[in-house]
């Protein structure tokens, strides 16, 4: 039985829980009715057909079984190795040094996944699934092995990228496997799962890489673990995943010739060469500086050739172009997208740099650090899944970003206010805001954008999988640019505080990068207790100063809020997202 014809009404590159809906034209404003005439998809009708692959494709119930703990192991991987950096990075710079490059322990992750996430997508409707799963799988391992062995602090930097391009290519491997086999009536459950798996991972990633950092293990096994459970979940990827090649008639070098090679190095290219700007800017490079200058020329000018390579189908086809242009015309998905963004960046902030201000003010090691994060992660994972069952049940979508808008901007306000005195309890309630803002939001778009997308008669339900993928963009883009942009706004103000601060103490400029690296430095261990005092004051304000981009994001999530529609639509169970 062929399947991949019994499926072309959905890409096998489908990311989604909600393939399935027709692109039956009817009015948005008829709330009793906007979506009921797409529950009767034409894939209802192959329930049983998909239910048959899996059988005609040897997937036993065991296999099955193991196939779906995988999935949501890797899951659970790419979300932690996202954050596993968060409470490391004091540990790896006292044995590496180099402060100036510290954001780019945690930016490097994701930077890796947004370079490829969107070529990956369209690689997953030209490949055989389970082998370009287990060769992204490979990548991963391998990134992380780099990441344990480091010698340095650049081998470190490499092996985080390349890790986020393998994570990128597990994850989006892991949704196309339980799309291609489930019916579309059991899909949105078990695609849901993918989605706490990563916000799990995700959020917990800081206490793991604490526990590792404070072990006799060291912070090396935060990424050694990686290989571990590959080594465990290898046998699955080899003989229970059947192969699920979407394109079976097709040679390789007719499916070589079908990648956008231009638009992925183009698109790979911005992001690399804008992080670096925004990490040495300022930090390692003078803002006026001719080097940072050439980055942001560069990105502006790589930035328009990629635009007009995707309008103009350079090398490309309309079909294959790595970017879905079309979506720009939709003031729905934009917004959605700009919402995804907001939320996400809510959570890199936090994540981040909460542990940070306890290792600095409470003298916190790296796992006492990262279970102050509590709070913030069980509200965040309790608001994501109240809000995954109740807004498909009722249906409107709005009322949860406008309030999660106010949360944020209220909750990003009040860390702003944080300073080295602030009680830990003050800490708790201001982050518990910022999560539930965070929590409401964040994973709404995966309900929402299938929907919108099934019901526009520009796109139809087979641009579902694109739509993911441009929601997929808006997370590891925000990520990327909230770590980027709150690195160097921590690095840049903390220096400058720090040299204001204690300008009569003859502290050279070695020093104060020093301090800023953690409490461990020569010059906190060892100053008085007024100076210390002095320079604690300096980087916390640093710190929240980060906040800043916090409220910025919360404002634009609540303006984007406000531009949506007041409309009934009728959803699935979110999907979840990367």
């Amino acid at each position: 039985m062929d399947y991949t014809k019994n499926l072309s009404d959905s890409s096998p590159e489908t990311q989604s829980t909600i393939s399935g809906h027709n692109s039956k034209e009817q009015s948005p404003s008829d709330n009793d009715s906007s979506l009921r005439g797409l529950e009767k998809s034409p894939l209802e009708s192959t329930e049983e057909i998909v239910t048959d692959v899996r059988k005609a494709k040897g997937v036993s119930t065991w296999k099955w079984v193991l196939t779906l703990i995988t999935v949501y192991v890797t899951g659970a991987l790419y979300g932690l190795d996202t954050t596993v950096a968060a409470d490391v990075q004091g540990t790896v710079l006292e044995q590496f040094g180099e402060p100036e490059k510290l954001a780019w322990i945690g930016v490097g992750f994701p930077l890796g996944s947004v370079a490829v996430i969107l070529s990956m997508g369209k690689a997953y409707g030209i490949f055989d699934v389970k082998w370009l799963f287990f060769a992204t799988a490979v990548m991963f391992e391998v990134g992380s092995a780099i990441c344990g062995a480091a010698p340095n602090m650049n081998a470190l930097i490499i092996g985080r990228v390349i890790a986020g391009a393998g994570g990128a290519g597990i994850y989006l491997g892991g949704l196309n496997i339980l799309s291609l086999l489930s019916s579309p009536r059991e899909r949105p459950l078990y695609i849901a799962g993918t989605g706490v798996s990563w916000g799990v991972g995700t959020i917990l990633g800081p206490i793991i890489g604490g526990a590792f950092a404070e072990s006799s293990a060291t912070w090396r096994w935060a990424f050694y673990i990686n290989l571990v459970i590959f080594a465990v979940t290898c046998p699955v990827y080899i003989f229970a995943i059947p192969s699920l090649d979407p394109q079976p008639t097709l040679k390789l070098f007719q499916r070589l010739a079908a990648v956008d090679w231009l638009g992925t190095v183009l698109n790979a290219a911005i992001y690399a060469v804008w992080v670096l700007a925004l990490t040495f800017g300022g930090a390692e490079w003078a803002w006026s500086d001719g080097r940072t200058i050439a980055c942001f020329v560069t990105c502006g000018v790589l930035i328009i050739l990629f635009g007009l390579q995707q309008r103009f189908k350079v090398f490309t086809t309309k079909a294959q172009r790595i970017f879905p242009a079309g979506f720009l015309l939709s003031r729905s998905l934009v917004l959605q997208h700009f919402a995804t963004a907001c939320t996400t960046t809510t959570i890199f902030a936090p994540v981040y740099y909460i542990p940070l201000f306890f290792q600095f003010t409470r003298d916190d090691g790296a796992i006492s650090a990262a279970v102050r994060l509590l709070p913030f992660i069980c509200v965040t994972i309790f608001c994501i899944m109240f809000n995954g069952t109740l807004m498909p049940k009722f249906g409107y979508y709005q009322p949860w970003y406008i309030f999660g808008g106010v949360m944020i901007t209220i909750g990003g306000a009040l860390m702003f206010t944080v300073d080295s005195t602030t009680s830990a309890s003050r800490v708790y309630g201001y982050s518990v805001i910022l999560a539930i803002g965070t929590g409401v939001a964040n994973q709404a778009a995966y309900s929402v954008t299938p929907v919108k997308v099934a019901m526009d008669p520009r796109f139809g339900p087979q641009m579902i999988p694109d739509a993911i993928g441009f929601i997929n963009m808006a997370q590891i883009g925000a990520a990327v640019h909230a770590l980027a942009i709150s690195g160097t706004v921590f690095q840049n103000l903390a220096f400058q505080y720090l040299q204001s601060a204690l300008a009569g103490y003859g502290y050279t400029d070695a020093q104060l990068h020093g301090a800023i690296a953690g409490t461990q430095s020569q010059l906190l261990a060892q100053a008085t207790d007024s100076v210390r005092a002095l320079a604690l004051e300096a980087i916390v304000k640093a710190m929240s100063r980060v906040y800043i981009l916090v409220i910025v994001a919360g404002g634009v999530l609540l303006l984007s809020s406000l531009g949506m529609k007041t409309e009934k639509l009728f959803m699935e169970m979110s999907a979840g997202g990367a």
